[in-house]
C-alpha cells in the first residue's frame, strides 16, 4: 500500500509516528509544506490549492492509494474539496478529538487548544455543536487560538522560555477552572505535550488523534485488500526549510529528506 500524507511542516509526523506503530507492508510518503507555511494564517483558497497540489504530486509521482490530511486547518478548509476532486482515493482527515475528551472528563471541563482557523472553521462549530447535542450533561469548552505556537516548534523552540511563557497565558485559565481534559487541535502539539502536563500538574489528560487515524486507515485499507504483512518505508519530502533535528527527534528510521515543488503540479 502506497500512503500520502502531509502538513504544513513537522506537526503531521506525529500522526507518521502512529501510522508506523500499527500499518505494516506499506510505504509512506510524508510532505511538509513548510514554504506555505504556517497554513492557520492562510486563507481557505490558498490552503484548497496547496492541498490540492500536493495530493496531485502524491499521486503522480507515488500512485498513492490513500491520503492522510495530517493537519486539522487543511482539513477543515480542503477535505471536502479533495474527495470530490479524488473520489477513488481513501481520504482521512484530522480534526480535534472532542468527542473522546467528553468521554473521558470527570469535571466536564476540556480544554480546546487550536489554531486560530481551526476554531474559527465551519467544520469545528459544527463538530462542537453536534456532539454539545449529544452530550447528557453540561460540558464546558474552554477554547484556547494558540497563534505562534506552530512557529514555536517549527524552529525546535520546543523549551524555550518563550514557548513555557506563551503556554502558560493559555493554560492559567484552564487551570484554574480544573481542566481535567485537554484536546490538542493541530498535529503540532503533541510535540509539547510534555511541557503541557508540566503546567497543568500532571492532572491532565492530553487528547490527541494520531492513533485513531491510523486505525480508521488499517480498518479502510484491509476492506480494499491490503495485507497488514512486511516491511513498512518513510519517505520525506518538504518544499521549503525545515529543522532536521526535529525529523529525527520524532521519526527514528526514514529514507533521506528530499526537496520538491509543487506549486506548478496541475
Amino acid at each position: 500500500m502506497k500512503i500520502g500524507v502531509f502538513d504544513s511542516g513537522l506537526g503531521g509526523l506525529t500522526v507518521v509516528k502512529e501510522l508506523a506503530a500499527l500499518i505494516k507492508g506499506a510505504d509512506i510518503y510524508y510532505v511538509a509544506d513548510t514554504k506555505h507555511a504556517p497554513y492557520g494564517e492562510k486563507t481557505s483558497e490558498q490552503i484548497i490549492q496547496y492541498s490540492l497540489n500536493i495530493t496531485q504530486y502524491l499521486i503522480d509521482t507515488h500512485r498513492i492509494e490513500a491520503l492522510i490530511v495530517a493537519c486539522n486547518t487543511a482539513t477543515s478548509a480542503a477535505i471536502k474539496h479533495l474527495r470530490e476532486h479524488y473520489p477513488s482515493l481513501i481520504i482521512l482527515g484530522t480534526e480535534p478529538g472532542i468527542k473522546p475528551a467528553i468521554q473521558c472528563t470527570k469535571t466536564k471541563n476540556i480544554g480546546v487548544l487550536a489554531t486560530p482557523a481551526t476554531l474559527k472553521g465551519e467544520k469545528y462549530q459544527q463538530l462542537v455543536s453536534a456532539l454539545s447535542a449529544q452530550a447528557h450533561e453540561k460540558i464546558n469548552l474552554f477554547e484556547q487560538a494558540c497563534p505562534g505556537l506552530v512557529e514555536q516548534i517549527e524552529r525546535g523552540d520546543i523549551q524555550s522560555p518563550k514557548t513555557k511563557e506563551m503556554l502558560h497565558a493559555w493554560l492559567k485559565p484552564m487551570l484554574q477552572n480544573h481542566v481535567d481534559t485537554i484536546v490538542l487541535g493541530c498535529t503540532h502539539y503533541p510535540l509539547v505535550g510534555p511541557l503541557i502536563e508540566e503546567i497543568m500538574h500532571h492532572k491532565v489528560r492530553l487528547i490527541e488523534t494520531g492513533g485513531a487515524i491510523a486505525k480508521h486507515l488499517l480498518c479502510q485499507s484491509e476492506a480494499k485488500g491490503h495485507i497488514n504483512e512486511g516491511p513498512l518505508r518513510i519517505f520525506l519530502y518538504v518544499t521549503g526549510e525545515i529543522q532536521t533535528q526535529m525529523i529525527d527527534h520524532i521519526i527514528k528510521q526514514h529514507e533521506p529528506l528530499k526537496k520538491i515543488d509543487i506549486d506548478n503540479q496541475k
